[in-house]
């Protein structure tokens, strides 16, 4: 499974849980952590452990490595590192507070519509 397929997984699963625009930043020659940042947000602490945990058990289901959650129990703003691709859920307050788009405003925003769930 490559990058883009991780992403994919990442997408879907943080939309089956209805996250708030979701944005995938291409970190490729940006970032030596990852090759995608996914951010998105919820609406409350229980809606952004949702769709952490949503994250978390698709990506196991498809055999891929979960490297580190961190931030759950908080639920402000969870990182999921499956590698390849570090996703980002926060909360809505605290997503506009980080702007983690604006910080890597050099990165080209992947399209990632298609990813999801029809």
């Amino acid at each position: 499974m490559n990058e883009r397929d991780i992403l994919r997984v990442a997408v879907r699963a943080a939309d089956e849980k209805k996250a708030e625009n979701i944005v995938a930043l291409n970190m490729k020659g940006i970032s030596l952590v990852a090759d995608y940042f996914m951010i998105c947000h919820g609406n409350s602490e229980k809606q952004v452990q949702a769709i952490a945990r949503e994250i978390k058990e698709k990506a196991e289901e498809q055999q891929i490595p979960v490297k580190r959650l961190e931030g759950f129990d908080e639920a402000k703003w969870v990182l999921v590192d499956l590698g390849d691709v570090v996703v980002h859920v926060f909360h809505k307050d605290d997503r506009a507070y980080y702007n983690l788009e604006r910080l890597w405003g050099d990165a080209p925003v992947e399209d990632v519509a298609s990813d999801f769930v029809q």
